[in-house]
């Protein structure tokens, strides 16, 4: 168990067709409850950071935090650099203990990205690490990374050549997904994950995923959406729980931190278990 690759986690889950949450946290008391919520449910687990959250932190404070709270942890874990389109970023979390990361050039031309992607791929392979790959931005705007504007789609033939040509472990089309909260519902392209995925045996990253129903969860990992992005409904737990118990607490004036944190981990908690559960992961840890 413990600190696992990702293509450790993702290789059962997209043969078995069932799909892993990977959660972005952005401080200590979200990595630590998204972890126990992954040990509650017997489920492996894709820790996520932004690179905002990297640099508020600091990559060093992050590494400890991350050794300090995974040594011995009863189920898989992975820990990914989320949309990171800067390479010095890149090379300083692979060095600090990232065994993930998404390089994210889908603002540069494809023959550009893929030449990059390349160069990362190689320097990912000696730290013994797994890299995400993309061509098309994402729609919306995430830690302040991307764009409202609808995400431009490549050909398949665009992105099966891609995925040969740089060896990505794991690849993240623009399906009608968005980052953010949806302001309508999402019309999803299913057959484009099932298009790329008969043609390449490999496991597709779906992001956007705070705010997609129950049933497009299931066509989708059933279609081979092994990772599940899940953000924004993390930060909406959080702020949300925080701000409802601090309202409790001034109409009893009890002021003590260390329940509010505690109320706000059990929430986080059962939002990962509950994920887990949709997902198909759970009790996949025996």
């Amino acid at each position: 168990m413990s600190v696992v690759s990702l293509k450790e986690i993702l290789q059962p889950a997209f043969k078995e067709r069932y799909g892993v949450p990977a959660i972005n946290i952005f401080n200590d008391l979200t990595l630590e409850a998204v972890l126990e919520g992954a040990v509650k449910a017997k489920s492996p687990i894709i820790i996520q950071t932004s690179v905002k959250t990297v640099r508020s932190i600091g990559v060093e404070v992050l590494a400890s935090m991350w050794q300090s709270m995974t040594k011995g942890i009863e189920v898989p874990v992975a820990l990914h650099l989320d949309h990171c389109p800067n390479r010095d970023v890149i090379t300083s979390c692979l060095e600090h203990g990232w065994n993930s990361v998404l390089f994210d050039a889908s603002e540069l031309p494809v023959e550009e990205n893929q030449r990059q992607t390349i160069e990362v791929v190689k320097q990912a392979r000696a730290f013994g690490a797994s890299v995400e790959g993309e061509i098309e931005a994402i729609t919306g705007v995430e830690d302040g990374h991307g764009s409202d504007s609808t995400a431009k789609r490549e050909s398949l033939e665009t992105s099966l050549n891609f995925i040969e040509e740089t060896g990505v472990d794991v690849f993240a089309p623009s399906i009608g997904n968005a980052h953010g909260t949806y302001k309508k519902t999402p019309v999803i392209d299913f057959d484009r994950v099932s298009d790329i995925v008969s043609r390449k045996s490999i496991p597709i990253a779906l992001h956007g995923g705070s705010g997609l129903t129950l049933d497009q969860f299931k066509e989708l990992i059933a279609r081979g959406c092994a990772k599940i992005n899940i953000s924004t409904a993390l930060k909406e737990i959080y702020m949300k729980s925080t701000l409802s118990f601090l309202v409790e607490t001034e109409k009893a004036n009890k002021w003590d931190p260390p329940s509010l944190f505690k109320a706000t981990s059990t929430e986080i908690i059962e939002m990962v278990v509950d994920l887990t559960e949709q997902f198909g992961s759970k009790n996949k840890v025996r």
